[in-house]
């Protein structure tokens, strides 16, 4: 991890006011993003102390769907960067009255605000806000699409355990169809030259990932040998139609990680849930609270890569403006 002393001067490479995904970031712009969360990290003492670098800007969160972690992550890392914040509350404002998503956040814009972090249902809904507001957004989860800052801390936990990415196999494992974590999970993992193997029933796992560059299988006993890292995904049902497997049972004995299944593992494998996780289902508790597990340094580290996303998006170098992000 870095070891340099903290500076609040912006790293002049950083040029997006955006972070939308991580698709369109480069293997640089992601390390630069997961070095800056390390430097926040050894800053604020593990994140627990504040670092007043964002004093009179304003962050606002649009959250349109249910969150514990992401929300109340980005309101205190805005906070220990001593920014100012606001929750948005969608039942309670003007869009009960009719009035549109986008003058909606036009008019919150129009208070000085500095950030806008949103999660919808609807894939794209940050990208449409970025192109109507001047403020820096960040998405945080669109429907079924990205959540970049998802994928970056679940990064940045592996990184900070094996030092590198490069040769590391990382085996997703879950509801890869109905995923935002696993996408971002993918583009930014392939990027730092990690090999993915997404894992799951044949109804959630589609071989057209493969054109992606990501391995497909549907054994989850098969691929648990090979692999450094497993992160076990939340069977995402509110976001099916129909169930794609016969009963939970089922699904739990065929995909759910053991204590069993630990044991003929590789003995430094890392487990991993992007939360809230499902004991018995998704895994079992002596997997969930094993060693192995770095579940709850995953909150900790969301900490300190929102402090680095919502500084790098108030510092972004605008007039080098390129790429998708903006």
């Amino acid at each position: 991890m870095p070891t340099a002393p903290f500076t609040t001067e912006a790293p002049p490479a950083w040029r997006h006011r955006h972070l939308l995904d991580l698709e369109r970031l480069d293997a640089a712009e992601i390390e630069l993003l997961l070095d800056t969360a390390g430097r926040f990290k050894e800053a604020t003492d593990g994140c627990r102390t504040k670092l007043a670098v964002l004093g009179g800007r304003t962050v606002v969160n649009l959250f349109f769907e249910n969150s514990t972690r992401t929300r109340t992550s980005f309101a205190l890392a805005a906070r220990r960067l001593g920014a100012d914040v606001v929750d948005f509350s969608a039942s309670a404002s003007s869009l009960a009255k009719g009035e549109s998503f986008i003058d909606t956040a036009r008019n919150l814009e129009a208070m000085g605000i500095d950030v806008v972090v949103v999660r919808h249902a609807t894939p794209g809904t940050p990208h449409l806000l970025a192109r109507h507001l001047a403020a820096g957004v960040i998405n945080a989860g669109d429907g079924p699409h990205e959540h970049p800052t998802q994928g970056l801390l679940d990064i940045f936990s592996i990184r900070e355990r094996r030092g590198s990415l490069a040769g590391c196999t990382v085996g997703l494992v879950g509801d890869i169809a109905h995923s935002r974590t696993a996408r971002s999970n993918l583009h930014g993992l392939l990027a730092l030259g990690a090999k993915v193997i997404l894992c799951g029933p044949p109804t959630l796992v589609s071989p057209r990932w493969e054109e992606l560059g990501a391995e497909v299988s549907h054994d989850l006993d098969a691929i648990i040998p090979r692999c450094d890292v497993l992160n076990l995904l939340r069977i995402q049902f509110e976001r099916q139609n129909t169930r794609p497997f016969p009963s939970v049972r089922e699904y739990a004995a065929l995909y759910a990680m053991t204590g069993e299944r630990l044991r003929r593992a590789r003995p430094e494998l890392l487990i991993l849930a992007p939360g809230p996780i499902n004991r018995g289902v998704e895994m079992t508790a002596d997997v969930a609270d094993c060693p192995q597990s770095v579940i709850l340094d995953q909150v900790t580290n969301g900490l300190a890569v929102r402090m680095a996303v919502l500084w790098l998006s108030c510092n972004a170098r605008p007039a080098a403006a390129a790429g998708g992000q903006g």
